[in-house]
């Protein structure tokens, strides 16, 4: 819950990029790889369906020391080994699908230029793109363009090696088999489903339950001889499925030896020759811990692994690397695969450490109940990275900023980690110039000049705020259990939209110019004026007409924007102005719609630290869910017109050691430019898991 995800608001406070051309055949070999430099360098790749591909560079690579790429590219080997447990943990059929895909498109001797080739050919990358077929964003299932005749024909004409039959499975009854999973909309038709009023786990498709209801999965957890309750107890059931043996409900524990061993037992080999050469005792003494956390699925192991991670604040190569955010699990308990690696930002750090030196400061001065608020901040680090490569649920769509640990005890007790990834905002802003995004939903002038000038700085010190002092903020009362269980479907959105909050109070502040991040309180009303825009129209663009908001982020940024909007009405803080037939978002006075901005953030952290579900429910399905259909349609029509896709992602950088003999002598870094290549190459370097696990 932590975690910073690529938000809509970074395209409006920056705009987005024309689409480049489609060159989503295109393979990749040694010629479409460049060692590029600052002056030849390309953002922009391949686009298909809603998706722009970009790509980053590692700038800081070459200050490296031999050990430090040596560590790195060790690390950088075991994110990639997990890959595919993601895929499993999306879809129980994720890797089958997947290892099809591949089939046909790595064997397949046919015509690859007509009309169908490429129908299944942008099917394909959204696979790759999506982890899976529902989309990475909505969760909502997509089917392909092309027809299932074709896709027959495609499968019958691939390499039968390659495809991913059971034993003794023929072709024919392998596409039977398939053909729900592909082709039928209606056939597990959410990855996640956090409609009020159902069975979350039943409806949701997510491969984190199979054959339990959630009130069996909440019985299950809330046992407190298997689960002891306490005010520092581990994020219970982070690392397993629940299934049902005989009737009786287990769980199926993610480790060396258990459910997914055959890609741990790789990531702990490479885990265990980065611990050779770590840059110091406290990274290595983290980075066994976390080896021995895989090796044994103990959660106890887990925090004391983030515990040691929390007090490495010395390495200038880091790495964050588990079962982690919860956002695929609509009840919040099962942490998806990812792993961020990459090294400090010494220049860009200086921002983000100044607001993390503050933090006692805003956490005293902050609207919350006395009671809710934390006497003493532990152990804020705060930087920025450079990314090197990023897995499972952090790529090809990254967030651009992250808080962790996620266990509030030991936030509290111990610190945490807040990071903004610098090169990856960097990329954003580099394709997001001079769309017409802004200039088409920005009436005023005034405004959009201050937008154009303050708008990356006001973004960037709002993902700051968010991860550092927002999720780090605030308390839960003694003997009030963790949010998965108090608020349940309701906890993602809910914290999201608490640390979105601290940002918005603070960047109004004239402390941050006080100690120097920023010039002056006009980029607190630049970001005042995207967010609200955001939050109330321009993120519609992500939903087909006619959807209900269900992605957290989506629902907190809603929820903000719209708690404001109404409670501001009798004094017109907010409104939505008329302008040759099109609607605008137009704020009208900053210092009220701070001080909403503060009563909600008083509000959401009471219903956290009091584990208020109710108060929760009723606050995001009222104002952060429905959707205004004409309004939806109006954005959906004027977005159309600018031709610039909703999402980006990255094609990934790729190391590659130089050798003598068994010796790595250096560790070169390559950009690769084909996002088809690439999953090619990681199919065939990386796919460890076996179809059923």
């Amino acid at each position: 819950m932590q975690k910073w995800k690529t938000p809509t608001m970074l395209m409006i406070s920056v705009s987005s990029l024309l689409a480049a051309c489609n060159d989503a055949g295109k393979k990749n070999d040694a010629a479409s790889t460049k060692a590029a430099t600052e002056s030849n360098f390309k953002v922009m790749a391949a686009s298909f369906a809603d998706i722009q591909l970009l790509r980053y560079q590692i700038p800081g690579w070459e200050e490296l020391s031999l050990p430090q790429k040596t560590l790195a590219y060790y690390l950088y080997e075991a994110a990639l080994c997990g890959r595919d447990i993601y895929y499993d943990q999306a879809n129980k059929s994720g890797l089958t699908l997947r290892k099809t895909i591949e089939a046909i498109y790595g064997s397949y001797k046919g015509d690859r230029n007509n009309e169908d080739w490429k129908k299944f050919e942008v099917y394909a990358g959204r696979v790759w793109f999506s982890t899976g077929n529902h989309h990475h964003y909505s969760k909502d299932k997509f089917i392909p363009e092309c027809s299932f005749e074709y896709f027959s024909q495609l499968v019958k004409a691939a390499d039968p090696s390659q495809l991913p039959l059971a034993q003794g499975e023929t072709v024919d009854a392998f596409l039977t088999k398939m053909k729900p999973v592909i082709f039928d909309a209606t056939f597990q038709p959410k990855m996640v489903d956090l409609r009020a009023g159902i069975d979350n786990v039943v409806y949701s498709s997510v491969n984190f339950y199979e054959g339990v209801s959630q009130k069996e999965v909440e019985d299950f957890y809330n046992n407190p001889t298997s689960f002891p309750h306490s005010d520092k107890e581990p994020e219970w059931g982070l690392n397993s499925k629940v299934m049902k043996e005989n009737g009786k409900v287990v769980e199926k524990v993610w480790k060396v030896g258990g459910m997914y061993s055959a890609a741990l037992e790789k990531v702990c080999f490479w885990l265990d020759k980065a611990a050779t050469v770590a840059e110091n005792e406290q990274q290595k003494k983290a980075l066994q811990l976390l080896s021995e956390y895989y090796k044994t699925g103990d959660l106890h192991k887990w925090d004391e692994y983030n515990i040691a991670w929390v007090a490495d604040t010395a390495s200038r190569i880091d790495i964050s690397h588990g079962f982690i955010e919860v956002y695929n699990d609509a009840i919040g308990k099962k942490g998806s695969f990812e792993s961020v690696l990459s090294l400090k930002d010494m220049q860009t750090t200086k921002t983000i450490a100044s607001i993390a030196k503050e933090a006692q400061w805003f956490e005293d001065h902050s609207p919350l109940m006395p009671e809710h608020k934390k006497k003493i901040v532990k152990g804020i680090t705060a930087k920025a990275i450079t990314v090197i490569v990023e897995s499972g649920d952090a790529a090809p769509s990254t967030p651009i900023g992250i808080n962790l640990p996620n266990s509030d005890w030991l936030r509290k007790e111990h610190g945490s980690k807040s990071v903004s990834l610098s090169n990856i905002v960097h990329a954003y802003n580099e394709s997001s110039a001079g769309s017409g995004m802004l200039d088409e939903f920005v009436s005023d002038p005034a405004k959009l000049k201050r937008i154009k000038e303050f708008g990356n700085l006001g973004s960037d010190l709002h993902t700051d705020m968010h991860e550092c002092i927002g999720h780090a903020s605030g308390q839960i009362n003694p003997g009030v259990a963790t949010p998965d269980k108090t608020l349940k479907n309701y906890a993602s959105c809910l914290e999201e939209a608490r640390a979105d909050l601290v940002a918005l109070y603070y960047i109004m502040d004239k402390k941050l110019v006080d100690i120097g991040v920023m010039p002056s309180l006009e980029v607190g009303k630049a970001e005042y004026d995207s967010y609200m825009m955001n939050g109330l129209m321009t993120q519609l663009t992500r939903l087909k007409l006619g959807d209900n908001i269900e992605e957290a982020h989506m629902r907190n940024r809603a929820l903000n924007a719209y708690w404001v909007y109404e409670k501001g009405k009798k004094d017109n803080v907010v409104a939505f102005v008329k302008k040759d037939n099109k609607t605008y978002v137009h704020i009208n006075d900053y210092d009220k719609l701070r001080v909403l901005f503060g009563a909600l953030l008083r509000e959401i952290q009471r219903i956290k630290s009091e584990g208020d579900f109710n108060a929760g429910k009723n606050l995001v399905e009222t104002y952060g869910v429905k959707v205004n259909q004409e309004l939806h349609k109006e954005v959906l029509a004027r977005f159309a017109k600018l031709n610039i896709k909703a999402y980006k992602g990255f094609i990934q950088p790729r190391l590659v050691p130089v050798m003598s003999g068994d010796k790595i002598t250096d560790v070169k870094v390559e950009y690769p430019d084909s996002f088809y290549g690439q999953m090619m190459e990681y199919a065939k370097n990386y796919s460890f898991l076996p179809l059923s696990n």
